[in-house]
């Protein structure tokens, strides 16, 4: 039996529910699931967003998320979780990225969930570029990402 990477990065949509049937598969104390999907917002900072383009670094990304999700079971009662990210171009309303936590209780999953969307907005190397009628211009690092992060008793610089 093969299993299924804890982490993806990938140019192609998935399907939220195929994912978390991989992550339930064979575990039978799962009690819990929760799950969070970004997508493409048509806006932002006052502008239309007509595209984003999200780039990364190949290999680190991936070893960065893994960490997190390690650190995720460190912290929490969890069973098991799956982090989904897309990268390329992509269109309003399209599907970035989704986590999926599972555990025996909704508490810890729900934590957990929350734990790992903080991280990931500030430490995954991942780059956005927004497509608005005033030009191209790369996303920066948000104050309130970081001030989510610190919420967990983590004071990281952005990545």
């Amino acid at each position: 039996m093969t299993v299924a990477p804890r982490v993806r990065i990938q140019t192609q949509d998935f399907d939220l529910s195929a994912e978390v049937a991989q992550l339930r598969a064979g575990q039978a104390g799962i009690g819990a699931v929760c799950s969070f999907v970004g997508t493409v917002r048509d806006h932002s900072e006052g502008s239309t967003v007509a595209a984003m383009t999200l780039e990364h670094y190949p290999g680190m990304t991936e070893s960065s998320i893994e960490a997190m999700i390690d650190e995720a079971h460190r912290r929490f009662d969890i069973l098991g979780a799956r982090v989904v990210h897309r990268v390329g171009p992509l269109a309003p309303t399209d599907q970035i990225m989704m986590v999926a936590v599972v555990s025996a209780h909704r508490g810890q999953s729900f934590q957990a969930c929350e734990f790992l969307m903080d991280y990931l907005k500030t430490q995954a190397p991942f780059w956005k570029k927004e497509s608005t009628p005033e030009g191209a211009r790369w996303v920066d690092a948000r104050v309130s990402d970081d001030d989510a992060l610190a919420r967990w008793g983590l004071h990281l610089p952005n990545a």
